[in-house]
């Protein structure tokens, strides 16, 4: 009976470390002082938890495609900032302003969206999970 307890106990340990390491903090991976401002077209977006996903192709200078990624804020967030599952669509010319991943990746924490016309899509986000 006590290894059975002991190996309960073991494992939700185990279980609850796995699953606090899933989210982490804005600071440990983007660098609030590298703002970027980005146009591009959306290839996909994920309105899912613990964060969603934007996708993106940006198109270089040079003409290169540039595959990019935003993290959003949770779908609960995203709500109360009027955002849906279909603010943003495959194909939609965006552009995007937020933080740069601090390992240089095409990765970015969003800070706010607009549409073609420039008009804001939601609204703005901050560094943190707010």
């Amino acid at each position: 009976m006590k290894r059975l307890i002991l190996t309960s106990m073991a494992l939700v340990t185990a279980l609850t470390a796995t699953v606090a390491s899933a989210h982490h903090s804005f600071a440990v991976f983007f660098d609030d002082k590298q703002e970027v401002t980005l146009r591009g077209t959306v290839t996909m977006f994920r309105f899912t938890n613990p964060h969603g996903t934007l996708a993106f192709d940006v198109t270089g200078p040079d003409g290169e495609v540039q595959h990019w990624r935003a993290e959003t804020n949770a779908p609960s967030v995203l709500q109360r900032r009027g955002w849906t599952r279909s603010s943003v669509r495959p194909g939609q010319v965006i552009t995007i302003k937020g933080w740069r991943a601090r390992d240089g990746s095409r990765y970015i924490r969003m800070g706010e969206v607009r549409d073609a016309e420039g008009k804001l899509v939601g609204g703005r986000f901050g560094t943190g999970d707010d």
